[in-house]
C-alpha cells in the first residue's frame, strides 16, 4: 500500500500492464454525466465488453432506450432512437464524444483503468504522494503527458496529455478500484476535455 523509490520504471511498467483484468466477457451499469458548453445531461448506461473485440452501450433516460453504440476494433456503430439516426463509421464520433483522439485500444483502456499510452524504456519512473508517477524521459515539446498509479493494485490513478500548440488538454481520474474474481475495476471514472476552449466534463459511476 506504499509507494517505494526503489521500484523502476521497467518494473513499474510490467506490473501495470499485469494488472489489466483477465476476463472474456463482462457487465456491468453505469450512472454517466456528459456536460460541456450546451447541455447537462445524465444518463443509466447498460455495458457488455467482450474483450479486445466489441464493446457495447445501451443508453437509457427514465427507462427509454435513448441510444445504442457497438464500438470495435475497426470502426464506431451508433444509433439514436429518439430521431431515427443511424451512423457507422471510424472513430471521429467517439473522438468528438470524449474530447480527444481515442481508438477501441484507448476505450477499453479508460473503461478498466489501464493506461491510454504505449509504455516502455522510454519512461521515467518517481513517486508523488504516495502515488507512483511515470512519464517520459524526454517530453515531446507539443505532446506533454504523465501517468499516477496506484501502489496498492497498480492501477490507474490518474493520467493527462496536454496539446499546448492545440489548447488541448485530457485528463482521466479515477476514484477506488472493486476486487471482483481477482480483477481491479473502477467504480469512478471522471474524464476533463478542452479542445481549443470547447470543454467536456464526463463522470461515471460503476
Amino acid at each position: 500500500n506504499t509507494a517505494i523509490n526503489k521500484m523502476s520504471s521497467k518494473d513499474l511498467v510490467k506490473t501495470h500492464t499485469a494488472a489489466i483484468p483477465n476476463f472474456l466477457t463482462l457487465a456491468a451499469r453505469m450512472q454517466v454525466v456528459y456536460e460541456n458548453e450546451k447541455k447537462l445531461q445524465s444518463i443509466t448506461v447498460s455495458l457488455r465488453m467482450e474483450k479486445d473485440k466489441k464493446i457495447w452501450i445501451k443508453a437509457s433516460l427514465l427507462g427509454i432506450t435513448m441510444a445504442k453504440v457497438l464500438i470495435t476494433p475497426e470502426d464506431v456503430s451508433y444509433y439514436e432512437t429518439i430521431s431515427n439516426t443511424y451512423f457507422d463509421g471510424d472513430f471521429t464520433l467517439l473522438s468528438n464524444w470524449l474530447g480527444t483522439e481515442i481508438d477501441f485500444e484507448k476505450a477499453q483502456a479508460i473503461l478498466l483503468g489501464q493506461s491510454i499510452f504505449s509504455l516502455d524504456a522510454k519512461y521515467k519512473s518517481s513517486t508523488v504522494i504516495n502515488k507512483y508517477k511515470l512519464q517520459p524521459k524526454l517530453q515531446p515539446s507539443n505532446f506533454i503527458h504523465s501517468i499516477f498509479i496506484n501502489p496498492e493494485n497498480f492501477k490507474i490513478s490518474s493520467e493527462s496529455l496536454s496539446q499546448p500548440n492545440e489548447d488541448r488538454m485530457f485528463t482521466v481520474n479515477y476514484g477506488r478500484y472493486q476486487q471482483i474474481e481477482g480483477g481491479f475495476y473502477p467504480t469512478e471514472i471522471q474524464i476533463l476535455a478542452n479542445d481549443n476552449g470547447d470543454k467536456t466534463k464526463i463522470g461515471v459511476n460503476f
